[in-house]
């Protein structure tokens, strides 16, 4: 089948040499902003389209968002689009999963304050009261088992951990890849037995807010959480006051409430109107949880996109797709 494809923003040559290497010979590529209307392309690569994007290629029936998600102004536009299908790409999958986890031991270890502790050559933490919590035979709650889910979900059974899970699409509760999976209506029932809490879930208007104090107040005090997802699904001051009050143990966080508008901001951004920083409870990780070198992580993006894009030549399902309505 022939498929023409629009990549909207343009790769590095080597890494657009090596796409075109790995497509079907039936797949035609173009790419670039500047598109000449009426265009003709059946799938568009695209993160954030234009209106125009959309509407000007009469055969557009796919857009591949290229990488994990669904931007609220692309959900907003899309909802005009109903005909048009939408697909993410989930080659970040393997390092957000591996951070999150990296994220989970170094805050139930309080690995960084006792980092900052010894390199001022102050041993006293290793002769006062331990922290730490042993996460072997206890159990964590993963919000949201889809592909970092259930990469996160193996991790910790490699800990020696139970691990449960909720899901959108699942109405009972079943086994899948051994962990138990539950619908996210039982989310108040689970909380009480969890000792890490781990939150790989988009940010939607069903998301939002999801973890409030009620939530955070089911948990045990020697419960850590990650979040991994997005800053506004756990409620910022309830966060903030359980970690200050001894309400939650500890908790690592690569998403947040505030980020720079522009570059000069960079340096001088506080991530919440709460001094989470002034917190030794807290691992504060700049949102790079998916972050590798640019050349690892953009061949990886190839090797997804070629994967979906051959799959539309074949016919064959395109994977990861996306409900626009819901919001993932």
């Amino acid at each position: 089948m022939r498929v023409n494809v629009h990549l909207l923003h343009t790769p590095e040559t080597d890494m657009l040499d090596y796409l075109q290497s790995s497509l079907d010979p039936h797949i035609t590529l173009t790419t670039g902003m500047e598109i000449s209307y009426p265009a003709n392309y059946h799938i568009l690569v695209a993160g954030r389209p234009r209106r125009d994007h959309l509407s000007g290629s009469p055969n557009l029936h796919t857009l591949i968002i290229p990488w994990a998600g669904l931007p609220s102004e692309t959900r907003d536009l899309m909802l005009y689009f109903p005909n048009i299908a939408v697909h993410n790409l989930h080659h970040n999958a393997e390092p957000v999963a591996e951070m999150t986890v990296a994220l989970l031991l170094a805050a139930a270890k309080f690995i960084v304050p006792m980092d900052r502790a010894l390199r001022s050559h102050d041993w006293r933490p290793r002769y006062g009261p331990n922290p730490a919590v042993l996460l072997g035979g206890k159990t964590a709650l993963i919000l949201g088992y889809g592909a970092i889910g259930r990469r996160v979900g193996r991790i910790c059974m490699g800990l020696g951990m139970q691990v449960l899970a909720t899901r959108r699409s699942v109405t009972t509760p079943i086994e899948m890849e051994g962990a138990m999976v539950y619908p996210a209506s039982a989310l108040h029932n689970l909380l009480p037995g969890v000792t890490a809490l781990i939150i790989t879930l988009p940010l939607t208007p069903e998301t939002e807010g999801l973890i409030g104090a009620a939530e955070l107040a089911l948990l045990s005090p020697r419960s850590v959480l990650v979040n991994v997802g997005r800053g506004a699904i756990v409620q910022e001051s309830a966060l903030y006051k359980a970690l200050r009050d001894g309400m939650l143990h500890a908790a690592g966080l690569d998403v947040w409430y505030t980020y720079p508008r522009e570059s000069g901001a960079r340096v001088n951004t506080p991530p919440s109107a709460y001094p989470f920083g002034e917190l030794d409870n807290v691992v504060l990780s700049p949102h790079r949880a998916g972050a590798l070198g640019v050349q690892e992580a953009e061949r990886k993006r190839m090797i997804a996109l070629a994967t979906a894009l051959n799959a539309a030549a074949r016919e064959e399902p395109l994977p990861n797709p996306v409900n626009v309505r819901v919001g993932y």
